[in-house]
Order: C-alpha cells, then sequence, then structure tokens
C-alpha cells in the first residue's frame, strides 16, 4: 500500500502549502516552491488542492508503485517514464498497475516537479502541514529527503480507479489534461511592487534594477536564489532592525548584489527589503534554474491583486472540470 524508492533523486521530499502561523517562534512556512503545480497535480487525481505530494528535482527518482494507483505529475518535465521506456505527459492523471516502476531520465524543461497519489501520502503532520522541514528535520517523511528503500505509504482511497485499467495495459492515461494557460508564459520576466526600502536605492540603481537581467547563482537553493547583476547603490547606507520577510521578499545586499527569498526562507531579515516578486509570479520564479536569468518589471498593488484573482479563478475552474470528468468515470 504505498511506493518504494529504487533509487534517490537529487532532492526528493513531501510537501504540502506549507506551516503557517508559527513564524513567532522562528519556523518558516517552508511548503512547495510552486504551489500552483502542486495544487493542480492534486485536483488531476481528486485530493483537495493543499494535500501533500512528493517535489522532485532532476536528476529524479527511481519510485515503485506497490499497489494500483492514480497518479499525475506536474511542474518541471523530466520526461516521466514508466517501466522500461513508455514515456507518460505530464499535466495528466495516469492509472498505474502495481509493480510499475517510475523514472526521470531526461531533463526537458523546469527546476521541480511534484507527483500526487489518489488520496495522497499517509504521513505525520507536525504544526498542522506535511511539509518536511529539513533544517529542523522534522514533517514530511521523518522530517528529511526521501532515500533508496524508503517505504512511502498512501492514504486509504476512495475510489476504485484499477477497473480503468484493461488486463493488456500496465498504464492508463485519462483523456484530459491541463493547460497551464498563462502562468509560466515570459518565464524570466518576473513581476515585483517596490519594498519597503525600495526609496533607499540610488535613482540610477533603481532605473538599473529594471533595465538590467540578473543571473540565478550556482548555489540557490529553496531558501534564497542568490543574483548576479548589476551592484545597486543605496542613497545612505544604514543598518536595519530585523523585520519580517516572505516568499518572494527581494533583499539589497552589502555588496549590492540582490538575494530572493522562497520557500525555505528565514523568518526575519535585517538587509533592505526593495521588492516582494508578486504571488502569482512564484510558481514561475520556482521553475528557474541556477544560470537562468531574471528581468525584473514593476507592477502597482492592483495589478498583482488582478493578476493573483484571475490564477486563483483559474484553478477553481481546473478543481471543478477534474471533479466532474473523475465522478463520470466512476459512476
Amino acid at each position: 500500500m504505498s511506493l518504494s524508492i529504487i533509487k534517490p533523486g537529487l532532492l526528493d521530499t513531501i510537501q504540502d502549502m506549507g506551516r503557517y502561523g508559527y513564524s513567532s517562534w522562528g519556523i518558516n512556512p517552508g511548503g512547495v516552491m510552486d504551489s500552483y503545480a502542486a495544487r493542480v497535480a492534486n485536483m488531476l487525481v481528486g485530493n483537495e488542492p493543499g494535500e501533500a505530494v512528493m517535489e522532485i528535482h532532476f536528476p529524479g527518482a527511481q519510485l515503485l508503485f506497490e499497489q494500483n494507483a492514480l497518479i499525475s505529475i506536474t511542474g518541471a518535465d523530466f520526461t516521466p517514464t514508466l517501466n522500461d521506456n513508455e514515456p507518460v505527459s505530464t499535466w495528466r492523471p495516469i492509472v498505474v498497475r502495481r509493480n510499475t516502476l517510475l523514472h526521470f531520465p531526461k531533463w526537458q524543461y523546469g527546476s521541480r516537479c511534484y507527483l500526487a497519489v489518489h488520496g495522497g501520502f499517509c504521513v505525520p503532520r507536525w504544526l498542522n502541514s506535511y511539509s518536511t522541514n529539513l533544517k529542523a528535520g522534522a514533517g514530511g517523511y521523518q522530517g528529511r529527503r526521501l532515500e533508496k528503500g524508503d517505504e512511502v505509504p498512501f492514504k486509504e482511497n476512495s475510489i476504485y480507479f484499477a477497473g480503468l485499467l484493461k488486463e493488456s495495459r500496465e498504464y492508463q492515461p485519462l483523456n484530459w489534461r491541463v493547460d497551464t494557460g498563462k502562468t509560466y508564459q515570459l518565464p524570466h520576466e518576473i513581476l515585483f511592487t517596490i519594498g519597503n526600502e525600495w526609496t533607499q536605492l540610488t535613482h540610477t540603481s533603481q532605473r538599473e534594477m529594471l533595465d538590467n537581467n540578473f543571473i540565478i547563482h550556482p548555489f540557490s537553493d529553496r531558501m534564497g536564489y542568490q543574483l548576479r547583476g548589476v551592484a545597486l547603490q543605496q542613497q545612505h547606507p544604514a543598518e536595519l532592525v530585523s523585520t519580517g520577510v516572505s516568499f518572494g521578499t527581494i533583499q539589497l545586499l552589502p555588496d549590492g548584489q540582490l538575494i530572493l527569498l522562497m520557500a525555505d526562507h528565514q523568518t526575519t531579515g535585517g538587509y533592505p527589503r526593495i521588492g516582494h516578486v508578486i504571488s502569482s509570479q512564484l510558481p514561475k520564479l520556482a521553475q528557474l534554474r541556477p544560470s537562468d536569468s531574471i528581468h525584473f518589471s514593476m507592477v502597482d498593488m492592483p495589478t498583482a491583486e488582478q493578476l493573483l484573482f484571475s490564477q486563483e479563478h483559474e484553478l477553481s475552474i481546473i478543481q471543478r472540470a477534474c471533479h466532474d470528468h473523475l465522478n463520470q468515470l466512476v459512476c
């Protein structure tokens, strides 16, 4: 009643939408880097959008399903392949038979993909979340990345999907998939709103931030993207009292370079917060890789809100459509 890790990947962890309400204790929200892809993965298999998923980086793991399962894979495209050489589509529900092997032999696009199973993964909650906090060694699967020999159990299935498999087939893609729409268009253009310390930049540096590209440094990780580009200058450099930061906060380091905080960011920071990537752009940002470039474009708060409302509306339509398709199959 689980899947087994035959060969571990670079960084495979159990995540959900994050652990909120504990920042005052110094515990960050964490959670998936690409919430759009993770939510759609769950919707495709009939789960609630916030159910636990497996976040997979490339090189990805080799996984063996020890029971029949309805699965979906979204986000980055690492050419998911079943058994020896049978590539399957991303952003689509697939019924797989027991003893089917899933692996990811070739990188095509993106930085992280998400595996969801109908019913969800059966792991204990820590502080109301399934997310793995690697620094605390808590949450997810034993508080750590998945390793060879681990067996991740599934929750009990509410619907029997094995009947959709023909006896001669090891897997069966279902006949619909999700169009990701505008979410991942223009991947290198990142929209942001100004932060509290934006005006501390010189006028020249404000223009330079908007006119130049910034490169993601190889040392970047789930905690933050270190950016390399033109060094920005403050009008009157000064130390700040540490204040709250969030996923998407753009901070200015003392050497004039930028750091962009990601899902595993610290809860407070003392560097100037010169901007915040808007929420609807975070999924696109999460799929960028080291050496990719970023071009920042400024928007106002009403525009940021409208883009988020539009994305949430799109997700609600996807959820309703997936629910209807699955109901038609099992009724």
